[in-house]
């Protein structure tokens, strides 16, 4: 019988929290020496397409060198054959996404000083964005949709999309996603042969600018490795959720919610902080009860008992204290006030208050982004949003008047810092006016 692990005290408490935090470490020896092989081999490859789709042959298992863009008539009738339920459901949930990512749109903005200096910020988006899409044992529509749109808000021109055709098959609910959102730049390829695509490009495939999205230990190994020679969204780890609750919280709507979670995989964590003792066993009851109708609940059980806990806390500022050392990648707020208890959240990925938002509304249709820091990193990262696909460039327009403002505290610091030419081209300026 299943049964939560149990943490009323520090010792404990500290124990988990290492338990968690190391799930996400490392990728392995095996799966880094394998990712770097695949980045060297394609990189350095004299027919990098020939490297991409041999890779893809051999690790897709397509029986074949395989490497080609995706018509748009394979998306449109693979797309077609979703059931229309599913179809509206996407269109539903497009423009709720939409909606609220454009809220985030930024704009450039400038002003002028009493000597008629202009400084400000230009707001330009990414040119070209790569966006990675699991298609193989996990396949996600949705990661299409939180990934695609706010590309798109943000004037990106140019959106390639690489999933993977594990076995040749393809995934209908994600050629109706591909189609929904209007990506036309397709290639079906996955793994770290596609970030390397994306990353490097091959004679064929452009690089792009960034790479966002999610994968695989082998796909977040190979994002880690590009890093600098593009962007990317963030390393992600397993999923998570942690709920805050008092005595008023509802036992069966937490433990569905904590086994929302736990479905996902192995490593996921479900984690209940709570200051009522009698709350925590009705959830353990409620966990037994609702775990036998899951489908997939081996994987459920196997993350409830590694990484899945209740802890007891002293009180609610005690509770909140946890929470931000926790820094979720999902936080619920089960609480008598949790309108006014949110204003003691300093870390999580994206917080649901009260009993009625449930995490799996912000999966899909709620309006956020889905694509969330995780393992602790909330208390540095934010969501996926417009914001990741701009770039910020400073604005700098000096008249004379301004420079001579200026000019001899910049002398000043150059001479400081024993940088010559930095002083002299101030210097020289000075000159001029005084000569004019």
């Amino acid at each position: 019988m299943l049964s939560l692990r149990l943490i009323e005290n520090d010792k404990d408490y500290i124990e988990f929290i290492g338990i968690i935090r190391g799930r996400s470490a490392d990728f392995g020896i095996d799966v880094i020496k394998k990712v770097k092989e695949i980045l060297e081999d394609i990189k350095k490859s004299n027919n990098k397409d020939k490297a991409v789709g041999w890779w893809t042959g051999i690790l897709d298992d397509r029986g074949e060198t395989v490497y080609f863009e995706v018509p748009q008539q394979i998306i449109y009738d693979y797309a077609d054959k979703a059931e229309p339920a599913f179809l509206d459901a996407l269109d539903k949930s497009i423009k709720r996404i939409r909606q609220f990512h454009e809220k985030q749109l930024e704009h450039s903005w400038k002003f002028k000083d009493d000597n008629g200096v202009e400084l400000g910020q230009l707001i330009r988006p990414l040119e070209r964005v790569g966006v990675y899409v699991p298609g193989g044992k996990a396949a996600y529509p949705s990661s299409v949709l939180m990934n695609v749109i706010p590309a798109q808000i943000a004037g990106v021109k140019e959106i390639v999309i690489c999933v993977p055709f594990p076995k040749g098959q393809i995934n209908s609910y994600v050629m109706a996603a591909i189609k929904a959102v209007g990506v036309t730049e397709v290639y079906s390829i996955g793994g770290a042969q596609a970030i390397a695509a994306m990353a490097y490009g091959t004679e064929t495939f452009k690089k792009v600018d960034k790479i966002v999205g999610p994968g695989n230990a082998y796909v977040a190994a190979a994002k880690k490795m590009v890093f600098g020679a593009v962007d990317i969204d963030m390393i992600a780890g397993p999923s998570e959720i942690l709920i805050a609750a008092d005595e008023t919280g509802e036992a069966a709507f937490i433990a569905a919610d904590l086994l929302s979670q736990a479905e996902h995989d192995e490593n996921a964590s479900s984690i209940l902080i709570t200051t009522s003792k009698e709350l925590a066993a009705k959830v353990q009851t409620e966990l037994i009860a609702q775990l036998e109708k899951l489908t997939r609940k081996d994987i459920a059980v196997k993350s409830l008992k590694n990484y899945g806990a209740i802890i007891i806390a002293a009180n609610m500022g005690e509770m909140f204290d946890r929470v931000n050392e926790i820094a979720p990648e999902h936080l619920e707020i089960m609480t008598r006030s949790p309108e006014k208890d949110v204003e003691l959240v300093k870390n999580a990925g994206a917080v649901f208050l009260g009993k009625w938002s449930a995490e799996p509304l912000g999966d899909y249709t709620a309006g956020p982004n889905h694509v969330l820091p995780t393992n602790g990193t909330a208390r540095f990262f934010s969501p996926l949003g417009v914001y990741d696909f701009i770039k910020r460039t400073s604005l700098i327009n000096f008249t004379a008047p301004g420079f001579k403002e200026i000019a001899e505290t910049v002398e000043i610091i150059a001479d400081c810092e024993g940088l010559q030419g930095h002083a002299e081209a101030v210097r020289i300026r000075k000159r001029a006016l005084g000569s004019s």
